[in-house]
């Protein structure tokens, strides 16, 4: 079979697209440790109309078949916006998936490559989607613990087919394990305790989602505010901020959305995490009906692990110890819900400051992701 043509076409309609969406899970039927998308954001992400993402970008999605039959896909994108901001030429591959065969993964990485040189760019990245919001990278580490919502999800394999086909290391991102203490570390509670005789911030707590509510557009316009540094942010325009509350809103659980605000009510530091619910989604294959929904709310309930998400202290409060009263808190409540073991999300590994933050309270590097790069010329 391996001496067969790799055919390579473009994604051009929505068989195609069906097709491009369903086949990792073809793919990786036999990968204990897969965790499929949620397959309407999926759809959603893939639609101009639901994501405003690919109205500022060029992309290109493709599929390789041998024998008739589909062994792989990715997806080219160009974020001008992010070229324009950042005066580079790059283009990125995102979602490739393929069977372990480094000549399939050549022919897509190439069509992908020649994609990037007709479009006159000088550096091709990946995987990376359109921001650091999309999931980034393949895991090289770690892969025998299953992934967490918003992460890579890739066999080990792909590691040695990207590298096979000449891209180096760009940058590698962490996940750290941190193991809930049975009480809360007595650093903690003294700039706690200081924090609250500080009249000028408040820290606020969520039991509904309906209270919850009103603050997710601010939180999302503070990361504008607060992560321009970061490797691959893009700034989420108004229509974003509201595609991406709507889809996180339904499955935040309030108690673990800390907030903090100065005297003048504005929201300066926040941290969301989750129940992880891998397990449900596993269960449902992705697929949110007709019970699927169910499998992750249950997944959630059960879960004994904590998944952080999002945090952000406005640049001008960084110095007076908001993350040890926010971690503080959300300890507590972690601690309160019986929750033993904390996942940091994706953290960049140049950012030694967070990196720091997780090992001062006990936290372990136990997953790995790598981004790579190749000139184009």
């Amino acid at each position: 079979m391996d001496s067969l043509p790799i055919n390579i076409q473009e994604v051009s309609s929505k068989s195609d697209l069906r097709d491009y969406i369903f086949l990792p899970a073809k793919l990786y039927r036999d990968q204990p440790n897969w965790l499929p998308p949620i397959y309407m954001d999926e759809w959603k992400f893939h639609n101009p109309k639901q994501n405003p993402s690919l109205s500022k970008a060029t992309v290109v999605r493709f599929l390789a078949k041998r024998d008739n039959g589909l062994v792989g896909r990715v997806m080219g994108i160009i974020n001008h916006k992010y070229n324009e901001t950042h005066g580079e030429k790059t283009a990125r591959f995102f979602q490739l998936d393929c069977i372990n065969d480094q000549g399939v993964a050549n022919a897509l990485l190439t069509a992908v490559w020649d994609w990037a040189k007709n479009q006159s760019m000088q550096q091709l990245i990946g995987p990376f989607g359109f921001s650091d919001k999309d999931p980034q990278g393949l895991q090289i580490e770690g892969l025998e613990h299953l992934p967490v919502i918003a992460t890579p999800s890739n066999p080990l394999y792909l590691k040695s087919l990207v590298e096979g086909e000449g891209f180096d290391k760009h940058l590698d991102c962490v996940s750290f394990k941190v193991v809930v203490p049975r009480n809360i570390p007595a650093l903690y509670l003294k700039v706690m305790e200081r924090i609250k005789k500080n009249s000028q911030v408040q820290l606020l707590e969520f039991n509904t989602k309906k209270a919850l509510k009103p603050y997710i557009i601010p939180v999302f316009r503070l990361i504008n505010e607060t992560y321009s540094d970061l490797f691959g942010f893009v700034p989420m325009t108004e229509a974003e901020m509201k595609r991406m509350a709507a889809q996180y809103l339904p499955i935040l659980d309030p108690a673990f959305v800390k907030l903090v605000f100065n005297q003048q009510k504005e929201l300066i530091a926040f941290v969301i995490a989750m129940p992880d619910m891998s397990l449900g989604i596993q269960k449902a294959k992705g697929k949110l009906f007709p019970f699927g929904f169910l499998h992750i709310l249950a997944a959630a309930k059960k879960s004994k692990q904590l998944d952080l998400l999002l945090g952000a202290v406005r640049n001008d409060y960084r110095t007076i110890g908001l993350t040890a009263v926010m971690g503080t808190a959300l300890l507590q409540t972690a601690i309160d819900r019986e929750f033993e073991l904390m996942d940091s999300h994706l953290v960049l590994e140049s950012n030694q400051a967070m990196c720091a933050e997780y090992q001062r309270i006990g936290g372990e590097i136990y997953k790995r992701y790598r981004v790579y790069k190749k000139p184009v010329a």
